[in-house]
């Protein structure tokens, strides 16, 4: 029974430590999970209920980059974007963007940045970074 406990006390130890360390509500995923250079597409669900679509991609020079589903033009159609090979496209005009210029160029129909941090094996995406980002998905930025 003390063996039980003690694990049990190790473990909430160990949750409280990496839980004060990067938050509950961050994104974190594998590095390796871009590896194949497809656009990975998320929602996040903010603390008023309004859904957060952002995107992540390998881009062929090698580099990770997140953007969100919207931009400074056509976000009021609500389309976001769709990967056609080495571009990412949006869905209401038509204008294609490199994947290598997603997080490199902001504004106009450009998909807008999303900052992320590429640590080791892991890219996060901190939850103050997607909040900065409501306002293309609730009707006013």
């Amino acid at each position: 029974m003390k063996r039980a406990t003690l694990a049990f006390l190790l473990l909430i130890s160990l949750t409280v430590m990496l839980s004060s360390s990067l938050l509950a509500a961050d994104a974190v995923y594998p590095t390796k999970l871009f590896d194949d250079g497809k656009a990975r597409f998320y929602n996040y669900r903010s603390h008023d209920g309004t859904t957060i679509r952002y995107f992540i991609i390998k881009s062929s020079d090698g580099v990770i980059r997140s953007a969100f589903d919207a931009c400074d033009v056509c976000w009021r159609a609500n389309k976001g974007y769709q990967q056609k090979d080495d571009f990412m496209v949006c869905k209401n005009c038509g204008k294609k963007f490199q994947t290598t210029r997603v997080n490199e160029v902001a504004g106009g129909c450009n998909p807008a940045p999303l900052k992320r941090e590429i640590t080791g094996s892991t890219v996060t995406i901190r939850e103050k970074d997607i909040q900065e980002g409501a306002g293309y998905f609730k009707g006013g930025k």
